[in-house]
């Protein structure tokens, strides 16, 4: 490997990514036997996807990350036409209430997961090319707000709240350090609150997420069922936890704990020995793709870096709060350690990415 190449964050990714693999096991085992008489179906699937994601993070950290700019444009018309194919009967699949997937066979790929490679990559030209148009917002913001508003309008017709969330969170953070004034994010701020009050008032099962939220208590066997769930696991975890596949949530308590609420299972098993070796983590990881950011010898390298680093840890964040209670439930996954093979391939290539511009 050449000498910038990045060590220790593709040391830290591989080993987060097995012990997420792991965790799945203990996770899904009794569910998996349940439903597939298979206990290690779960398990089997990720590994594929595991595999397949490290040669993609090893051979994208050997592609010159200066071809994403040169073909930005078509990367991000692709994903556009994606997620409008994922919308039409018969093309998209619908799983959990929504149309965001392409089925292939028991597989499913999630079109808005690599959506959020698209954006980042087409936002990071943008603010290259339009460093001191940035300072105007009618000439510099509003253009780039326009298209991320587009994605965010296809990807909530599926409906997807919770990946919608992360992209926009990533990007307008990614247009913040272009050197936006941070009045026009006050007021873009308030308009976006305004906007999100508007999505969940006209959609009535996301206002019952609100309210299990506020008071998980009022319905605990309907809407307040998961937060209640992952609560109970996470509460006796103690220490050092009930011990490696002595979770007790996991038989039948906790909805499908492989996925979205796999901290819960981490938790409960390994105690706070378990939530310190997920959070330092992804801190290393953040901590690694900001220096790579900062030391990028140009622009685009630098927003890149940052857009794709950021991006995976506001999506750790998020998952993180909606399993504690902090907020409500969104379906965000946790990277690298959540069952879902879009989004274990999506930041394995993030990462790969990242290591490529580490290399430059």
């Amino acid at each position: 490997m050449k000498k910038g190449f990045d060590k220790p964050l593709f040391v830290a990714v591989i080993l987060i990514a097995i012990f997420g693999l792991v965790m799945i096991y203990s996770a899904s085992f009794v569910w998996a036997n349940y439903k597939f008489d298979d206990p290690y179906k779960f398990v089997k699937m990720q590994g594929i996807f595991l595999v397949v994601g490290i040669i993609l993070m090893i051979v994208l950290s050997k592609i010159d990350y200066h071809i994403y700019y040169k073909y930005a444009n078509i990367i991000l018309l692709i994903c556009a036409i994606l997620l409008i194919l994922v919308l039409i009967p018969g093309i998209g699949t619908v799983r959990n209430g929504s149309r965001s997937w392409f089925g292939i066979g028991s597989l499913g790929i999630q079109p808005s997961e690599f959506a959020k490679i698209g954006l980042i990559i087409y936002v990071s030209k943008y603010l290259t090319n339009n460093n001191k148009e940035m300072k105007s917002i009618i000439h510099g913001v509003l253009p780039i707000l326009g298209v991320i508003g587009l994605f965010f309008v296809l990807i909530m017709l599926e409906p997807d709240f919770g990946t919608a969330m992360v992209i926009v969170l990533t990007l307008v953070v990614l247009i913040f350090i272009s050197g936006v004034k941070i009045s026009f994010f006050v007021k873009i701020g308030l308009v976006g609150l305004l906007g999100i009050a508007g999505i969940i008032i006209a959609a009535p099962y996301r206002m019952k997420r609100i309210v299990s939220f506020l008071n998980p208590w009022s319905d605990p066997l309907g809407s307040g069922y998961q937060i209640l769930q992952s609560l109970y696991a996470i509460g006796p975890g103690g220490l050092l936890g009930q011990g490696f596949l002595k979770s007790r949530q996991k038989y039948f308590y906790l909805p499908e704990p492989q996925t979205d609420f796999i901290f819960s299972i981490i938790s409960e098993e390994l105690g706070f020995l378990g939530v310190l070796i997920v959070t330092i983590s992804f801190m290393f990881i953040f901590y690694r793709g900001m220096l790579t950011s900062l030391k990028s010898k140009d622009l685009f390298g630098k927003y890149l870096a940052f857009g794709l680093s950021f991006g995976l840890i506001i999506q750790a964040s998020l998952n993180l709060m909606v399993v504690v209670g902090l907020i409500p439930v969104t379906g965000v996954t946790l990277p690298f350690l959540s069952y879902g093979g879009s989004s274990l391939l999506v930041s394995l290539a993030s990462i790969g990415i990242i290591l490529n511009v580490s290399r430059n």
